[in-house]
């Protein structure tokens, strides 16, 4: 059967038949992605309730939120130094992970596995593991403490400490990272480390002046991936939190991160317009700081192609 009559030209039938085999996804995209979009955006300027339809359109979602909510600047703050100390932490061990994984060491492959797996493990089942390791009176953590003589702090049931333990936790998934760096590290040619040697650079000449520079490209992939992910943090936090006085984001709101606030006012105070509001808001900040980075990697991000177009 013809789908397509004949007088439609060669080119054209290749263009709709590939138009038709993605219009589940295109079809899929603006009906669960950019409708929600759009009616979050309407749905912010207004009180929401779900249950009733949206009335008061207005500024005063946004106004509360920047002039008469405390808890919104807590939030973001508990947020902003997650990010500040997870992000830079991070980074540095995914990087010097594949660089150990990328030397000759016996056991390569069974290495790079164990380091990889973690990171491709559910966020629930994850945030349970951590939950007994952190447990202040039975968890594995507060007895190697005490192996040194180091009485554990109450870590999750702590104000002081449960953000440091999430921020410790965070180390987990490096392995992802870990994957990417080392398959830039994979990609660098030998023969520059070559050239190196025979001009009388030692190791560390060679790692600063040849493998940082030309991983930068992948340092400032990881580096737009971790903001996005820190800023959108919730899975472990709600699930080990949820147990404590207060319910999620205790003890005492020391663990009140952006997106458990904003999920808590979608579906615990069924305050739907100004959650949507919160989220429109983190959206915007997370541009912001993506775009930052962007500007900045022209110092500090070093292109091989660009050079050779000079």
């Amino acid at each position: 059967m013809k789908l397509f009559p004949k007088s439609i030209s060669m080119r054209k039938r290749e263009s709709l038949w590939g138009y038709l085999f993605i219009s589940p996804w295109i079809i899929g995209f603006l009906l669960f992605t950019i409708g929600p979009m759009i009616a979050s955006l309407v749905f912010s300027f207004a009180d929401y309730d779900i249950i009733s339809p949206p009335t008061n359109f207005g500024l005063s979602n946004y106004i509360k939120l920047f002039t008469n909510d405390p808890d919104f600047w807590h939030s973001l703050g508990i947020t902003a130094t997650y990010a500040l100390l997870a992000i830079p932490l991070n980074l540095v061990f995914g990087f010097a992970l594949a660089y150990l994984l990328n030397q000759k060491v016996p056991g390569l492959a069974f290495w790079r596995t164990i380091f990889y797996i973690p990171s491709v493990l559910a966020g629930v089942a994850v945030a349970i593991l951590w939950g007994l390791i952190f447990n202040p009176k039975y968890g594995i953590l507060n007895w190697f403490l005490g192996l040194f003589g180091i009485h554990g702090p109450g870590w999750l049931s702590s104000p002081d400490w449960a953000v440091p333990a999430l921020i410790l936790m965070s180390l987990w998934s490096v392995g992802g990272g870990m994957i990417i760096y080392l398959a830039g590290l994979q990609s660098i040619p030998t023969t520059f480390y070559e050239a190196a040697q025979l001009d009388g650079a030692n190791g560390w000449q060679q790692f600063f002046r040849i493998t940082i520079p030309l991983m930068s490209p992948v340092i400032l992939y990881n580096l737009i991936i971790g903001i996005i992910g820190t800023f959108q943090y919730f899975t472990e936090v709600y699930v080990l939190t949820s147990g404590l006085t207060g319910g999620p984001g205790g003890p005492a709101k020391s663990t009140l991160f952006y997106n458990v606030y904003l999920y808590s006012n979608a579906f615990r105070y069924m305050n739907m317009g100004y959650a949507s509001a919160l989220a429109w808001v983190l959206f915007v900040i997370v541009l912001l700081l993506t775009l930052l980075v962007f500007r900045s990697s022209a110092a500090w991000v070093y292109y091989e192609g660009e050079l050779q177009n000079k």
